[in-house]
């Protein structure tokens, strides 16, 4: 449980002491820019694998009381892979090297109407289910180092793109929301069903498949 603690304090100080932050301002300014992306990435993809193997010695299945809702969990997961696969596929001005789709005359499309974040809000929302429904220790540290990295990389990663590129990001910020849907209930922004085209629901319904039918076999728990 220590090494677990130990994986999951250098898996966040990773990413919120540095990634986002002014100190990577610093590191880039000294480094330059791709090779600090090299670095970091090598870093967190050390660190990652870390975390995942003190999470495989620590971790035991262990469900809460909240067992028989796991078909509500399995719905929830099934969201979360498609904004994960959305935010793979369909990348936007928040991640890396995609920077330029700021100036487009159309910044915000797809995706990215309904959230900035993608990804990252489809990882708090994996991790959050897997923290309600299991139980212990290890798993909620696990889980919570997830969601808690997920969530304030949003808000660190809004606040770099401001620093750095000023009323470009402002207007693209205009028309998008942090929060998923937050554009569009506001009326700043609406949800266009063609441009999300069908490649990335496809393959993140195969991936949710995937997952249902091997979950048990790795986990020992069956997810519905």
């Amino acid at each position: 449980m220590t090494t677990l603690a130990l994986a999951a304090f250098a898996f966040a100080a990773l990413h919120l002491l540095v990634s986002g932050t002014r100190l990577r301002d610093v590191l880039v300014a000294r480094l330059g820019e791709r090779p600090y992306q090299g670095l970091f990435s090598l870093a967190s993809a050390v660190v990652l694998g870390w975390l995942i193997w003190a999470y495989g010695k620590a971790r035991a299945p262990e469900l809460t009381p909240l067992a028989e809702w796991r078909w509500l969990g399995a719905g929830l997961i099934f969201i979360a892979f498609q904004l994960v696969v959305f935010g793979l596929l369909n990348q936007g001005p928040t991640a890396v090297g995609r920077e330029k789709l700021l100036t487009r005359e159309d910044p915000a499309r797809g995706i990215h109407r309904v959230t900035r974040h993608p990804f990252l809000w489809g990882v708090a929302l994996w991790a959050t289910v897997h923290a309600v429904f299991n139980g212990g220790a290890a798993n909620g540290l696990f889980f919570g180092t997830f969601i808690l990295v997920a969530v304030a990389g949003t808000f660190s990663i809004d606040a770099k793109r401001a620093r750095a590129h000023g009323d470009n990001w402002r207007r693209y910020a205009a028309l998008t929301s942090n929060l998923p849907f937050g554009a569009i209930l506001q009326r700043r922004n609406r949800l266009v069903l063609p441009e999300l085209g069908l490649a990335a629901p496809a393959v993140a319904i195969a991936a949710f498949v995937a997952f249902a039918m091997l979950h048990a076999r790795f986990f020992g728990l069956p997810p519905f």
